[in-house]
């Protein structure tokens, strides 16, 4: 893993989805080392950098771009003048509900709308009238549809027309959920809706991925060689062109070109191959939305390191076990048929079916991570080492997209 600057906060990033589930922006998880919301952005230069550089990256429709960072303020943090100089049109400032809503916060509101600043309130409570002059300054209004109850929001967005704010729906857990709010109208969605599987009984795993799951049998063996692997791949021809493409690729900088997966076995090893295999496993088809490929690879990455800081043996099967453990929302099939089809060691099974043994400790504190939920993390690794992992896994996933595009 390359040098990354080591801040003293942890970050995570939630996306924030359109109509359609692209990505138009992250709402930023931010806590310092012990796990306190941070009220400034401390050694801003480094952390904004950071930002920008890393967490507002995303590799779209063939390109890296930026999106904007929701960034999470309090009545203090705006009052005490402690914002920095944030380039505008990469950060919407959004307001907590339990902020105390004086004129004084008003005021200072209404002049960063004014400075252009883009602006979301967030635990918008309708009985209470405190938020009532804010609705004329902000821009995203956003809705917990869990606390406020689905069916009593069609009555409310009837009452907030007149503000002509984009509406956020946040919690949006399920597939149903979102497909309700959709016919609301909701503009922005945020939530777990897209890692939750809706599995279509009986499926089973077809075409390449077929010949991707062989592969893997046969990666695995332990008489394996280079040849027995290739021939297993030769059953998809246009499989092992894609490989050969991403091995040739700048992912993997090499001085002269692979022409034959066995030549690529033996330079690059059989763990390259196999990260490979598995990464062609997960890649999408056209009905999921790019950002599930996204966090497969930041959770296989991201778990790999961590079991790489923590010394732990064979840092690749815990990759596996990151990478696969959203397989079923992928595939739609439960993740019980699936390991029935799937040839893994029975450990690696059992993490990903009930996050058992190392392997699923592991997958367990990622998922803390994803969510924010630092206060959860007890490996005993030092808390930037999280940080810095995740980040690198940010940058490590944008990558292979792109390698895989090319490819």
């Amino acid at each position: 893993m390359a040098e990354e600057p080591q801040l003293d906060v942890l970050m995570a990033r939630q996306p924030i989805y359109t109509k359609s589930q692209d990505v138009v922006a992250f709402e930023l998880l931010f806590r310092d080392s012990e796990g306190r919301f941070v009220e400034g952005l401390k050694d801003e230069e480094a952390t904004l950098g950071v930002l920008l550089g890393t967490y507002s990256s995303i590799f779209k429709k063939g390109a890296i771009r930026s999106v904007p960072c929701f960034l999470k303020v309090t009545d203090s943090f705006l009052l005490n003048n402690d914002v920095p100089e944030l380039p505008r049109e990469s950060f919407v400032l959004e307001l907590l509900g339990h902020s105390d809503i004086t004129p004084e916060l008003i005021s200072r509101v209404k002049g960063l709308a004014r400075q252009g600043y883009r602006l979301a309130l967030a635990d918008y409570d309708p009985r209470d009238p405190k938020f009532e002059p804010l609705l004329n300054i902000v821009h995203v209004l956003k809705l917990d549809i869990q606390l406020l109850g689905l069916d009593n929001i069609p009555a409310l967005l009837q009452r907030l027309r007149p503000y002509q704010l984009e509406l956020l729906a946040d919690k949006v857990e399920t597939q149903d959920e979102f497909r309700r709010c959709l016919e609301m109208g909701f503009a922005l969605y945020m939530g777990y809706f897209l890692n939750k599987p809706e599995p279509v009984k009986g499926k089973k795993i077809t075409g390449n991925k077929v010949v991707l799951l062989q592969l893997l049998a046969e990666l695995q063996r332990p008489a394996a060689t280079a040849q027995s692997i290739e021939q297993v791949a030769l059953h998809d021809p246009a499989l092992t062109y894609r490989i050969l493409r991403v091995v040739n690729s700048a992912a993997f900088n090499l001085q002269r070109e692979i022409s034959s997966l066995s030549h690529a076995i033996s330079l690059l090893g059989v763990d390259q191959i196999k990260r490979w295999v598995m990464l062609f496993l997960t890649s999408s088809d056209s009905t999921k939305p790019d950002e599930l490929t996204r966090n497969m690879l930041i959770r296989g990455r991201f778990c790999e390191l961590l079991a790489e800081m923590m010394g732990r043996d064979e840092p690749i099967n815990h990759f596996i076990v990151g990478l696969l453990s959203q397989l079923d929302v992928l595939l739609d099939m439960s993740m019980d048929d699936l390991m029935d089809q799937v040839p893994l060691q029975q450990e690696m099974k059992d993490a990903l079916l009930s996050r058992a043994h190392s392997y699923g400790e592991l997958l367990k504190q990622i998922e803390f991570y994803e969510r924010g939920q630092f206060d959860q993390l007890n490996t005993g690794l030092d808390r930037p080492f999280y940080e810095v992992a995740y980040r690198h896994s940010l940058n490590w996933a944008q990558q292979i997209l792109q390698a895989m595009q090319d490819g």
